[in-house]
């Protein structure tokens, strides 16, 4: 009989790639989804849906002793919420709730999507982020996903991993997207001027990692990235070479770009929607230096990626272009 797994989130960009990396690993999947979410793209596949009560720990329980789960990946989580408190909600409370309810229902391991964000980037170029680092999250979602972490590892019997994926993009990722699309019209902005240390992880070598997580790493938490480091200007020279385009690039200035960011709050305030620009996402997108080690995922998990930053946007575009995203 094939071992079970629940994934949540799983009609996401990351969750889709979970799927079909734990299918390939011949475990038998099990897809949480909203009532509302997108099913279309991955109805091909041979998965279970599930609708789970977050909100409801012995429905939670319920479900996991009826459907017999030996694992649970938890990639579910808001990015975009309108405060502190419903980031929390959803990124914290709704992950203790469904740990709570994985011990109760005997699962083997619970695995947590949490982000390097949770850490939070370092102030200067010196130096890579390691695990054993005083976090400083810049985000509320950061801050959201450090809650989370702490949280769980409060809850006794719990066996998890949890893994901190820096920047990730691949195949249907639709925010590093707006980057190539702005470059294939011609345009290269980046805010500010001040250098940067990257680091980016592509979507198949996170899955590979997940699933790796589900049979070590107990009780330990782990930074996930390509393992390399890249300059700001890095990503949209690898796309403008495989491209084959040139491009007028500029800077904004950071005054400038703050300025919108604010005014975007406020109209945003008015309206159920948060803006994609926000003084919070500024934040982020300031920080000097996101490099980080991938030492402990390597020795602990054997986790070796298989792809740098050039490798897999070539693979990226090539599926974007299939698809009909880029022309």
């Amino acid at each position: 009989m094939r071992e079970r797994v629940l994934i949540t989130g799983a009609s996401g960009f990351v969750g889709y790639h979970l799927i079909e990396e734990a299918l390939s690993q011949n475990l038998e999947v099990f897809v949480a989804l909203r009532k509302s979410s997108k099913t279309d793209h991955f109805t091909h596949l041979n998965v279970q849906l599930t609708y789970p009560k977050f909100n409801d720990i012995d429905a939670l329980t319920e479900e996991i002793r009826a459907n017999k789960y030996d694992y649970i990946i938890h990639a579910a989580g808001a990015t975009k919420a309108k405060s502190q408190a419903q980031y929390n909600h959803i990124n914290a409370t709704y992950t203790v709730n469904l740990a709570k309810a994985a011990v109760a229902g005997g699962v083997k391991k619970f695995v947590f999507m949490s982000s390097l964000a949770a850490g939070g980037p370092r102030t200067t170029l010196n130096g890579i982020i390691s695990e054993n680092d005083e976090p400083h999250p810049v985000t509320q979602y950061g801050r959201s996903k450090l809650l989370a972490e702490q949280e769980l590892k409060k809850i006794p019997d719990l066996n998890y991993t949890i893994l901190r994926p820096t920047a990730v993009y691949g195949p249907r990722e639709r925010d590093i997207f707006i980057v190539i699309k702005q470059i294939v019209k011609g345009i290269e902005p980046y805010i500010g001027k001040e250098e940067q240390k990257l680091s980016f992880i592509y979507v198949k070598d996170l899955a590979g990692a997940t699933i790796k997580a589900l049979y070590g790493g107990n009780r330990s938490t782990y930074n996930i990235a390509d393992g390399n480091f890249y300059s700001r200007y890095e990503m949209a020279n690898i796309i403008k070479d495989v491209l084959q385009l040139n491009t007028f690039k500029f800077h904004l200035p950071v005054t400038f770009v703050k300025l919108v960011a604010s005014i975007s709050e406020k109209v945003g305030s008015l309206t159920s929607k948060t803006p994609a620009l926000n003084i919070d996402k500024l934040n982020e997108l300031l920080g000097v230096n996101w490099a980080c080690s991938i030492e402990a995922a390597k020795q602990e998990l054997g986790f070796y990626p298989v792809y740098n930053l050039d490798k897999g946007l070539q693979e990226s575009i090539k599926w974007y272009k299939e698809h009909k995203w880029l022309k």
